[in-house]
């Protein structure tokens, strides 16, 4: 062990610290009394109810934060990587397959460990509180069609990134952010036409008064509607969501069944107002630029340490290569993927506090905007007064008390 050993564990030792931290400060936030705002929609049973739904959650995310790190440490301290790397080379493969082999072993790995979690989680915490639809064959069927899906495109992007690594010289990064977005583009555009298809039925909302109402308010607001469909996410969950996604002719705004069951006409014409918000201040390709950004500022500071002799060291291992290197960037990565993540964060909470905004002058019904909120919230067992720690550390929209106050000063004359 090196003082770089030391430096990433102590990092990584404190990234955790301060999520069990805000994870408390959250706890204590979520025990006080539900605000006034929200007494028309929880009643003292249904606040119970997210006060243990929070709490069970939190203390199950750290207990599983803790297990990832335990688990990182000991194959870590253990020499894990180095026997791995010891073991990929001893099949005398070339650098592609072998770096695919290597890193491919890790993703398996750390599935295989998450999948206990991620099914306690389901099947026990979620069904606990009423939430999980999901039956053991439907997830099954969902972990074959991702395992199917991440060889068929990541194992292609995959090699053609360690290609490029161990091939075109110092400007390596720059090929392959190029390829990566590229890849990410094809991706925005096929996503919602082919992928997301696989995992989902996607229904044209059909003929009445939820339709009228929405293709009213659309061309009052000169917006082209290219799709507008109705998504069975009951299947999987009763929790309700409404999102944007796609370009061009692959564009959909899409409503879970389950909002549509729980909301009125009115309600659900401003939440689709709200995604259109997304749309009209193109927060969807301020979103992809941004990540694509990311991207290239991971990609080149990757190629100033992935050869490194003191990075391969200090986890232990002693040759050199482009994607070990690669894969032990991946973990010392984290401590600036939190300072991105948290920058991240507020630009996408302005952007939710925009599509707020838009949709309560457009529909001129911020009143019904605010109900829908405060339904979604009750339903979804959402906290509508989380700690500001954890906003600032984990959260993509505004609290929803804030959303609603913002709402009701643009209604304000």
């Amino acid at each position: 062990m090196n003082v770089f050993t030391w430096i990433i564990l102590a990092v990584l030792v404190g990234l955790y610290l301060l999520d069990t931290v805000a994870a408390l400060l959250n706890l204590k936030s979520t025990g006080k009394k539900m605000p006034d705002e929200f007494n028309d929609v929880y009643d003292a049973e249904t606040f119970r109810k997210l006060q243990e739904y929070t709490a069970t959650n939190t203390r199950f995310g750290l207990i599983n934060s803790a297990f990832d790190l335990l688990v990182l440490v000991m194959f870590w301290l253990a020499g894990g990587f180095e026997h791995l790397d010891h073991a990929v080379r001893s099949l005398h493969w070339s650098i592609i397959p072998t770096g695919l082999l290597f890193m491919a072993a890790l993703v398996v790995g750390h599935r295989l460990l998450s999948i206990p979690f991620d099914i306690y989680h389901t099947f026990r915490i979620e069904q606990r509180f009423g939430f999980n639809k999901m039956t053991p064959g439907i997830y099954i069927a969902d972990q074959i069609k991702g395992i199917i899906l991440t060889v068929l495109l990541g194992g292609p992007i995959l090699a053609a990134i360690l290609a490029l690594f161990a091939h075109s010289g110092p400007y390596a990064w720059l090929y392959v952010w190029v390829v990566v977005t590229a890849f990410i583009l094809v991706m925005a555009y096929a996503a919602p036409a082919i992928i997301m298809p696989l995992f989902n039925k996607f229904t044209p909302l059909e003929e009445g008064s939820l339709r009228r109402a929405i293709l009213e308010y659309c061309g009052a607001n000169n917006f082209p509607l290219a799709g507008l469909y109705v998504m069975d996410g009951s299947k999987r969950s009763t929790k309700a969501n409404a999102f944007f996604t796609g370009f061009g002719s692959t564009k959909k705004i899409v409503l879970f069944d389950t909002l549509i069951n729980n909301h009125t006409v009115d309600e659900l014409v401003a939440v689709l107002a709200h995604e259109i918000g997304h749309f009209k201040h193109r927060h969807v390709i301020q979103h992809l630029v941004v990540a694509i950004l990311n991207i290239g500022l991971f990609l080149f500071l990757a190629s100033l340490f992935m050869g490194s002799p003191a990075l391969h060291a200090a986890f232990g291992v002693h040759t050199v290569s482009v994607y070990c290197g690669l894969s032990l960037f991946m973990v010392i990565y984290a401590p600036l993927s939190q300072i991105t993540s948290i920058l991240a964060g507020f630009q996408s909470r302005a952007h939710e506090f925009d599509a707020d905004r838009f949709a309560a002058e457009t529909t001129r019904q911020p009143d019904t905007m605010i109900n829908a909120l405060k339904k979604l919230s009750k339903d979804n067992l959402s906290n509508p007064v989380p700690h500001p720690l954890t906003v600032i550390l984990h959260h993509s929209h505004p609290p929803v008390l804030q959303r609603i106050e913002a709402i009701r000063a643009v209604a304000m004359p």
